[in-house]
């Protein structure tokens, strides 16, 4: 299983969003899951994953998700390769048992060349780190996913979830589109 998550913050509270898929060519989740924290951290420049990390795995701990493959909003490595970001720290905390792959849409000043994704015709880049697959591997997969814009579309659905505001922990079944189906 594939899970891609996202975080939006919010009055103090953190709504954390994520969708599971088997395949990266997928047009649709197979499920959708939400849930709501309290903000722990304030964010800090370079320490992103200070705020972020707790709410992936809190997100992962509500509704029992054990995915092979977990794709973050952000870096893997702030610098491609060796300086840990969010997602290096999220495989650390899970003690290697998911590969991570980092979806960055804005460089940082250290980042290489070499993580640069282009999809459809944006001449945007995306900047994809990877820890536990090879970046060669990562960098395939974003590209491969379905959707014809810079961004795809279950990332951006994901996003979608994040920002949709509620007060439990919810998970509902897809194609969901108007969020009906929550249980």
């Amino acid at each position: 299983m594939i899970l891609a998550v996202d975080v939006y913050y919010h009055n103090g509270l953190a709504t954390i969003g994520g969708v599971t898929f088997s395949d990266w060519t997928a047009e649709q989740e197979d499920a959708a899951y939400q849930s709501t924290l309290q903000v722990i951290e304030d964010y800090v420049p370079g320490q992103f994953y200070r705020r972020e990390l707790p709410c992936i795995l809190h997100l992962l701990n509500a509704h029992k998700l054990a995915p092979d493959t977990i794709v973050v909003d952000g870096f893997v490595y702030l610098d491609g390769f060796c300086l840990p970001g969010l997602g290096k720290h999220l495989f650390d905390a899970l003690n290697g048992q998911a590969a991570v792959i980092g979806v960055a849409k804005r460089k940082l000043a250290q980042t290489p060349d070499a993580v640069k994704i282009y999809r459809g015709q944006s001449k945007t880049p995306l900047f994809v780190t990877s820890v536990g697959i090879s970046l060669a591997s990562a960098k395939a997969f974003i590209v491969s996913m379905h959707g014809p814009y810079r961004i795809p579309s279950l990332l951006k659905r994901v996003d979608q979830i994040s920002r949709t505001i509620n007060d439990a922990d919810l998970c509902w079944s897809s194609p969901d589109p108007d969020f009906s189906n929550r249980r």
